[in-house]
């Protein structure tokens, strides 16, 4: 995440920021712009801070329900942002406690999709139910007669919208035996599925995919099942990031899809925020950036930087009395897939904007 500044006063402005604490100015992400941006307001619109003196409208679910700070383009024929349009189905909002999970779920999707876009992958909204490039999210509340399982399916990502409950989503991981369980890690886990299907699936890419993970044309529903019945494969450890990706090809890809995402999405926070780390021994790892790792093609560097970042962050919760930020451990097969999946996605980031499978205008 880069670090965003407020063009009237210089105040820094954060991500979920709905007006900037120093001015009080209204803010908003411009997706064109890959930028917070502060605005005045008038009859006209809303006017950009920074010289331009460009007029943007703030996204109908940021005027109506509070729930998103993204602005649309003047001309735009839409009155939603490019993230709400991505939503489909959303919980009856006559219950009150269904518009904070909303709330949340959407704030954690845009932070999600704000990495799609640096990475040039930010997914295209689904226009039919047959559309094979297009991606859409309902998010349910389960019922007693009707559940809601948390999943994807052709281009749709269900989440339960309880999740958005901390102690749900908390009792819930504990019940699962889960050391780590966010609204943003469904988010990533999910949307693996979904870009198997665009970047790997009938792509030269499969082959190789196949042979790293696995034949994903096995049946999906029985090995699913024998896990849930038998468990893990033993030492898994060695070839997976964890127990669930165990279970199938297509787990093991969205698990390790979502691990490169948390990795490349929190050293792009530390190179933005200046976070270095040097050796106190020859043995210790070094925090040191030669540029932005979001297109870095040098995956040695990330995994160096990686290791030396997330011990520092697991070192300073522990010293909160919290529970490690990363509490997970990297096997070299792992390894290996993380830097199959980081070539697929350098493949995209070097044509710039030219994969047609993906939203490039905003």
């Amino acid at each position: 995440m880069k670090v965003f500044y407020c063009p009237q006063c210089q105040s820094e402005i954060f991500f979920t920021n709905y007006f900037c604490g120093g001015c009080q100015h209204p803010v908003g992400y411009v997706p064109r712009l890959q930028s917070m941006m502060t605005f005045h307001v008038d009859e006209q619109g809303w006017m950009a801070l920074d010289g331009s003196k460009k007029y943007y409208r703030p996204c109908r679910n940021y005027q109506q329900h509070n729930v998103c700070n993204w602005m649309v383009e003047q001309d735009s024929a839409s009155d939603l942002c490019c993230s709400c349009q991505l939503t489909t189905v959303i919980p009856d909002l006559h219950e009150a406690k269904n518009i904070e999970y909303w709330a949340k779920l959407e704030t954690a999707k845009r932070r999600f999709l704000y990495m799609t876009q640096r990475l040039n992958i930010f997914p295209c909204a689904k226009k039919t139910p047959d559309d094979p490039r297009g991606l859409s999210f309902h998010f349910l509340v389960p019922t007693d007669d009707q559940p809601v399982l948390t999943g994807h399916a052709n281009g749709v990502i269900t989440l339960n919208a309880y999740e958005a409950d901390t102690v749900y989503r908390e009792t819930t991981r504990i019940s699962m035996g889960e050391n780590y369980r966010t609204l943003l890690g469904h988010f990533r886990h999910e949307s693996g599925h979904f870009y198997f299907d665009v970047l790997v699936q009938n792509t030269p890419w499969i082959e190789s995919f196949r042979q790293l993970f696995g034949d994903e044309r096995q049946d999906y529903g029985e090995t699913l099942q024998y896990y849930y019945d038998h468990g893990p494969v033993a030492r898994w450890q060695e070839n997976y990031i964890s127990a669930y990706a165990s279970s199938h090809p297509w787990e093991d890809w969205a698990e390790t899809w979502a691990h490169y995402l948390h990795m490349i999405s929190t050293l792009d926070t530390a190179f933005f925020t200046g976070i270095s780390i040097q050796k106190q021994s020859p043995l210790d790892h070094e925090l040191k950036f030669d540029g932005c790792p979001v297109d870095s093609a040098n995956f040695h560097l990330t995994v160096k930087n990686w290791f030396a970042l997330t011990y520092g962050l697991n070192s300073l919760n522990r010293s909160m009395g919290l529970e490690d930020a990363y509490p997970f451990t990297l096997s070299d097969k792992v390894l290996e897939k993380l830097h199959f999946i980081h070539q697929v996605l350098m493949d995209i980031v070097d044509q710039k904007n030219q994969d047609q499978r993906f939203n490039t205008t905003f």
